[in-house]
């Protein structure tokens, strides 16, 4: 099979074609032929070397796929009412960046009905991470406030829907204007300009002074401290990145005052039955959803998996320029047809 592997730490110019063998489904194991690969942060932070692959997963970087079923464990897609054939889109720990995936069975959804293979491949890896945080560990209802930071990236489009759908009042963050009006023409109910405003004031304002009663951070560092600020009383800050740093420092007396909670988790080494009990959480309530058209896949740019333009190696080299370029609404997606 083609793939697209690292050649070594480094820029985007290190994701080079390869042919790589063709890797054989195990027990409880799906085979899909990828037919489009979606491309997310912790795929570039593992170019960089800072994101390490679990053991005893590919080398092979991507998430996220999308395509049909061309063998497996015969049990498992019985049990899990797939077979041969079957349009699907996965959740994997790696190895997504190839023309042929290997993905447990509890990992994979069906393709939504009328979705390409395209969109069905941005949406595993932000569904299963918003999914898991904003509503298993930030526990958000209806009625509630969610403050997302960072409205624009992948996770960020899929929270502010969610957290629509489930009867929220969401507020985003942005870094341009042009960013904050694409967030509220998705749905989002305030958008603020993290560069001209205050996060922590306008937060505030919006809510009357109580606080938004769900943070969902993907920056971390010296963000903390004025997430705590913003929170209502038993309000939730869940963190999920770290762009911003490792390290924060926090008015400890507000946490405690307030009971808050302050929580993070990463999503890559969980094991697969904590992954398959999300996916039956989306297949049950969010797939019909996304069927009925109340939510929809936001797919900013789609690169050819090896095509290679402006002086990089491939197109996947191309959708890391964009990613850490930060000019993308939504999902980055590599369409192996166009191989």
């Amino acid at each position: 099979m083609k793939a697209i592997e690292i050649q070594s730490v480094g820029g985007p110019e290190q994701l080079v074609l390869v042919d790589r063998p063709d890797p054989v489904p195990g027990v409880g194991e799906l085979l899909i032929r990828v037919r489009a690969s979606g491309v997310n942060r912790p795929d570039v932070l593992q170019r960089k070397g800072n994101y390490p692959v679990p053991p005893g997963t590919s080398d092979i970087p991507g998430l996220e796929v999308a395509g049909d079923i061309v063998a497996g464990d015969e049990a498992a897609l019985r049990e899990a009412g797939f077979k041969l054939g079957d349009r699907v889109c996965a959740l994997v720990a790696g190895g997504g960046y190839a023309e042929l995936c290997v993905a447990p069975v509890g990992q994979c959804l069906p393709v939504p009905k009328g979705l390409s293979d395209v969109d069905a491949a941005s949406l595993p890896e932000t569904y299963f991470t918003v999914w898991s945080n904003v509503f298993d560990r930030g526990r958000l209802q209806a009625g509630e406030t969610l403050l997302i930071q960072g409205g624009t990236s992948g996770i960020g489009v899929t929270a502010i829907q969610l957290g629509k759908a489930a009867g929220a009042t969401v507020i985003v963050t942005c870094g341009s204007d042009d960013k904050c009006q694409a967030c509220l023409d998705l749905g989002a109910d305030h958008a603020i300009n993290y560069k001209t405003e205050d996060f922590e004031a306008r937060a505030l304002e919006i809510t009357g002074g109580k606080g938004v009663d769900v943070i969902l951070d993907m920056v971390a560092g010296d963000y903390v401290a004025r997430e705590v600020k913003s929170l209502a009383e038993d309000g939730r800050l869940v963190i999920i990145a770290v762009q911003g740093g490792t390290r924060s420092e926090v008015n400890a007396g507000l946490i405690l005052r307030k009971r808050l909670t302050v929580t993070g988790s990463t999503l890559r080494p969980r094991p697969v039955a904590f992954k398959a009990a999300i996916a039956r959480s989306l297949r049950q309530t969010v797939w019909p959803w996304i069927e009925s058209g109340r939510l929809k896949p936001v797919v900013d740019t789609v690169y050819g998996a090896a095509a290679a333009e402006g002086g990089l190696t491939t197109g996947a080299a191309q959708a890391h320029a964009l990613m850490e370029s930060g000019q993308h609404m939504g999902k980055i997606v590599l369409d192996w047809s166009k191989a």
